[in-house]
């Protein structure tokens, strides 16, 4: 049976971070808050922890999870390379709602899905969230909904659609926007292949306001509009 927790409430925010902290530990799943939606949350590392979050929302490993992450320093462990130009993004737009696609560090050993040597990283705005991913590390997240589905943007939802799939809710009442990020891949820049960045979903953050920090380093083709079923915590 799952745990709900009220982290609007003294008594039970401790209790549930700790709750959540054992969770992530022993390769189960957290339903946390973000800036933009509620998301899944699972042990990046754990390769058990992140099929059992695909599973959970009937996905499979085609769509691997965004990364959150609690700032730069963590990011650099993660990717291979981290351009001036996306320093300059992450600067302006986190924590926020930007999930940047970046070669991930050939090194680390995880699986995350068929990322094809990439990963998606994002630093949420939500006090919760940072907190938690500074005890547990870099956390797989996903948005808490059903494929197909609206990402959730309270817990109750979230709770009537994955349940007891979860092992812990962290309820952080609905979150202020309920928009999910954007996701903009800079594998070209990153990677010196094409010398530009895409976007692959706008979201929170708009082409005109990533194009104020990159300038003509960011591709000019229409991205797609705006997915409420986003698998994005990073996607949340």
């Amino acid at each position: 049976m799952s745990d709900i927790f009220d982290c609007r409430d003294d008594a039970q925010l401790l209790p549930g971070m700790r709750q959540a902290r054992q969770a992530i530990g022993r390769g189960a799943l957290v339903v946390i808050p973000t800036d933009t939606v509620y998301g899944v949350a699972a042990d990046a590392f754990s390769a058990a922890a992140v099929q059992r979050l695909l599973d959970a929302k009937g996905r499979t490993r085609e769509s691997p999870p965004p990364v959150l992450v609690a700032g730069t320093t963590m990011v650099r462990a993660l990717v291979a390379d981290l351009p001036e130009p996306i320093e300059r993004l992450i600067e302006r737009f986190w924590p926020g709602g930007l999930t940047i696609v970046l070669p991930a560090q050939p090194s680390l050993t995880w699986d995350l899905g068929e990322t094809r040597g990439t990963v998606a990283v994002r630093m949420p705005d939500h006090r919760i969230a940072l907190e938690l991913i500074e005890e547990t590390g870099p956390l797989a997240v996903s948005s808490a909904n059903l494929t197909g589905e609206a990402a959730a943007v309270d817990v109750l939802s979230a709770h009537q659609m994955l349940g007891d799939r979860i092992d812990v809710y962290l309820d952080s009442g609905p979150v202020a926007t309920g928009v999910p990020s954007t996701i903009l891949d800079a594998t070209g820049l990153a990677r010196r292949e094409r010398g530009a960045a895409r976007i692959l979903r706008v979201g929170a953050v708009t082409a005109d306001e990533i194009r104020e920090v990159i300038g003509d380093l960011l591709d000019d083709p229409a991205a797609p509009p705006v997915d409420t079923d986003a698998d994005d915590t990073g996607s949340a």
